[in-house]
């Protein structure tokens, strides 16, 4: 079970792969926040994903929306798979699976590999859209983006 939509999405702070500080709240008023949470860097359904938000981001940028993807991989990690992958927005690491917990998302599904969900958070911080699939990676940045460019 995932957030609802409408509900308000739960702040958090964690540091990025670029070494800074990410914090929800911050962008309140003033941005759309596409909030990804994916499996694993460098997977081929993960890395799909992470080059098709890569492809849209300009879109999304247009539209005033920033793009934070998720996942247990470490800071480490997500450096390398932004390098690797050209990747222009931010990564988090959730190696405690505290964030998963916060926004419902499974820690295991079919007790194997973490959910992938990507949330549509509008500028007041309630969640617009949900889409939960972990074999339509691809379909995530679509449904994203339409959402986006009717909330701007």
């Amino acid at each position: 079970m995932t957030l609802s939509i409408g509900a308000t999405a739960p702040d958090f702070e964690r540091e990025t792969h670029e070494g800074g500080r990410f914090k929800l709240s911050d962008l309140r008023d003033d941005k759309i926040v596409v909030l990804y949470f994916y499996p694993k860097d460098e997977t081929p359904g993960c890395t799909a994903q992470a080059c098709s938000f890569r492809d849209a981001y300009e879109d999304f940028t247009d539209a005033g929306a920033v793009v934070v993807g998720v996942s247990a991989d470490t800071l480490e990690s997500h450096e390398s798979f932004v390098a690797h992958h050209r990747l222009p927005f931010t990564l988090i690491s959730d190696s405690d699976g505290s964030l998963r917990r916060l926004y419902k998302v499974a820690t295991r599904m079919l007790g194997l590999i973490p959910g992938r969900v990507t949330y549509v958070i509008d500028k007041q911080g309630k969640v617009q859209h949900v889409f939960n699939s972990m074999v339509q990676a691809k379909r995530h940045v679509a449904e994203a983006l339409q959402v986006v460019e009717r909330l701007a």
